[in-house]
């Protein structure tokens, strides 16, 4: 028999507060075409993108999440002080450790929160919104903060005609806390590492050690360029509209819901054409409100789903108690999806 004793925390999980900060700087389509053969049309049909949002030397990844997380909190009415964990999803923190997570906690107030960081890509927020929720429901924290964030114009070739107009940066957060009731279904996640390529970093760090430049990617005058985010447009386009579809369903039917029960739709903000797509698939009823906050964000990776739950709320497209598809994919490749409660 087992001498271990467990703890019980509440019955169930819910949001019950969000934020987002989108960095200052607009920049328009036209900015991106001064590196790149295209044309406003061409990047327009293909994504949706209008304009997105691009951080200067202040607003850090660090900068950016507290202010989201501190909406979120504000938002959830709770002090900084009973936030028992803070989990941050991001691909574009340069430091290996420590956890950009620890100092998000501590400037948020926190009385010592558990904090460390994720690397799911743009499924990351669905990742830490079910880590939240075993958190709260075990017992292990009571209330966490949940960051998506990214600074990917740092992550981005401005002279890739092919990913060169799809990131933005920006960062939102969402509480998580105890519920009397269901509010957060099951997570249908996972993975297909065996797709890896279709998106991935062209360098890893380490190349950078060895100093032979030819094993580097050089600029036009032969420098050394930095790493950049790089993908197979039509593979990824494939796998998202025709498998992501199947997963949302499948989070639905785990939720115990239908499409008729769904008041908001909130995809990753990777494509308006993927976004689309899934409405048609999933057959979804005209009162569904869908998220489109990728014509003024871009594709701002695990912040693109609280970014976008967080806009959504703001203009009254959507309103608290609302119930919520939302689901998020990408590098990896990585998947999950669920069904929540708007806070």
């Amino acid at each position: 028999m087992s001498k271990i004793k467990a703890r019980k925390g509440a019955p169930y999980a819910r949001i019950l507060g969000v934020g987002g900060y989108r960095p200052v700087r607009v920049v328009p389509n036209e900015v991106i075409l001064e590196t790149i053969d295209s044309s406003d049309e061409w990047i327009r049909s293909r994504s949706g993108i209008e304009t997105r949002h691009w951080a200067n030397d202040e607003e850090t990844v660090a900068a950016m999440s507290v202010e989201a997380a501190g909406k979120a909190i504000a938002d959830a009415g709770i002090p900084a002080e009973r936030i028992g964990a803070v989990v941050v999803s991001t691909v574009s923190h340069f430091s290996q450790t420590p956890a950009i997570a620890t100092e998000i906690a501590d400037k948020l107030g926190t009385d010592r929160a558990a904090a460390f960081d994720i690397s799911a890509g743009c499924a990351g927020f669905g990742y830490g919104l079910t880590l939240a929720k075993g958190m709260v429901v075990e017992g292990s924290a009571e209330y966490v903060v949940v960051i998506g964030v990214e600074r990917l114009s740092d992550l981005t070739d401005l002279e890739d005609r092919a990913t060169a107009f799809l990131f933005g940066d920006g960062a939102g957060a969402v509480v998580v806390g105890p519920s009397d009731e269901p509010h957060i279904g099951p997570t249908v996640w996972g993975s297909e590492g065996d797709k890896a390529e279709t998106i991935k970093q062209t360098v890893p760090w380490n190349a950078y050690r060895v100093g032979d430049a030819s094993q580097l990617p050089l600029d036009d005058q032969g420098n050394i360029r930095f790493p950049a985010i790089t993908q197979e447009g039509q593979a990824v386009f494939r796998w998202a509209v025709f498998e992501m579809a199947k997963v949302a369903q499948q989070a639905l039917d785990a939720a115990g819901i239908t499409v008729n029960d769904l008041d908001v739709f909130i995809p990753h903000q990777a494509n308006v054409r993927i976004i689309d797509s899934m409405v048609k698939t999933l057959k979804l009823p005209e009162h569904v409100t869908v998220a489109r906050d990728i014509r003024t964000t871009g594709n701002t990776s695990a912040a693109s789903i609280p970014l976008a739950m967080e806009r959504l709320l703001a203009t009254g497209e959507a309103k608290s108690g609302d119930t919520a598809l939302v689901i998020g994919f990408g590098a990896g490749l990585v998947y999950a999806a669920t069904v929540v409660t708007l806070p």
